[in-house]
């Protein structure tokens, strides 16, 4: 096992604290510019975790198998994960309902709502928006988590297929997938009529389920076995595809998610997940 700490307020002496409370022969050795790890004994790190988070520092234990070098696949959550935004609530905006939509959202988020029911609610609520709205979004508001754009090279590096697996829509999917440089994208298509949203979603909706059975499937098809795999989300309907992978990161997340996710980050970008997974 190995205590992976990071966050850009780290000092020596949190590190010479964090050393005292864990032990261990070794020293914490540098793995990114606010990255550090220290080979640990498989034990009870809670004090750790605790001041950790009192410091703004995101601690985690490693398993020694969780390494790049061991990983196949990496599948992503999109809105608030890769992207700072929840697309629909800002498609929302152009109507004037973005309240009423994001309170749904947050819900569903949360683990409140059955994902499925609620976006087809939400969806409904857009009907008549000129499709012109979605180009506006990403013109506009639709900006990338600090950390994205490196971690899928560091992915790249280590040939790690990246896929962004989503429940929001394939017009901003596909604008990641290319962005970013992703291996696949998979998202719900919304009906458009005469350049105008109908309020409709056309086919299977991309639910939590839908997300682990997309993980799988890709898994199956490049040959890869369950230990090669990642999951990154944030909300709870990511938590099934999280827990069909082998490392599961709940990335800024929503309590319920940083509760039952293997590791957690709410400091560090998306590149901290090559610290967690480097050493």
């Amino acid at each position: 096992m190995r205590l992976v700490v990071q966050g850009p307020a780290i000092t020596m002496a949190h590190l010479s604290h964090l050393h005292g409370l864990v032990g261990g022969h070794a020293q914490f050795m540098q793995v990114g510019e606010h990255a550090y790890y220290l080979p640990v004994p498989e034990a009870d790190y809670l004090e750790a975790k605790a001041f950790c988070a009192s410091q703004q520092i995101d601690c985690a234990l490693v398993q020694d198998t969780h390494r790049l070098q061991h990983m196949g696949l990496c599948v992503m959550d999109m809105d608030s994960t890769l992207i700072s935004i929840e697309c629909i609530d800002e498609i929302a905006d152009m109507m004037n309902l973005k309240p009423q939509v994001a309170e749904i959202t947050e819900a569903a988020m949360r683990g409140e709502l059955d994902f499925s029911a609620s976006l087809r609610k939400r969806v409904a609520l857009l009907k008549g928006l000129p499709a012109t709205a979605l180009q506006r979004v990403i013109d506009e508001r639709l900006r990338f988590n600090p950390g994205a754009q490196a971690w899928i090279n560091t992915c790249k590096q280590h040939g790690i297929k990246t896929m962004v697996v989503s429940g929001g829509f394939t017009f901003f999917a596909n604008h990641v997938q290319q962005t970013l440089g992703l291996d696949y994208a998979v998202s719900n298509t919304l009906e458009i009529i005469d350049g105008k949203l109908t309020g409709q979603v056309l086919g299977e909706i991309v639910d939590a389920q839908r997300k682990a059975d997309e993980l799988t499937k890709l898994r199956d098809q490049l040959g890869l076995s369950a230990a090669q795999t990642i999951a990154i989300g944030d909300g709870a309907n990511d938590l099934k595809m999280m827990a069909v992978a082998a490392v599961g990161v709940a990335y800024h997340a929503k309590p319920v998610v940083q509760q039952q996710a293997m590791y957690a980050l709410n400091v560090v970008g998306l590149d901290g997940v090559a610290s967690l997974l480097s050493v």
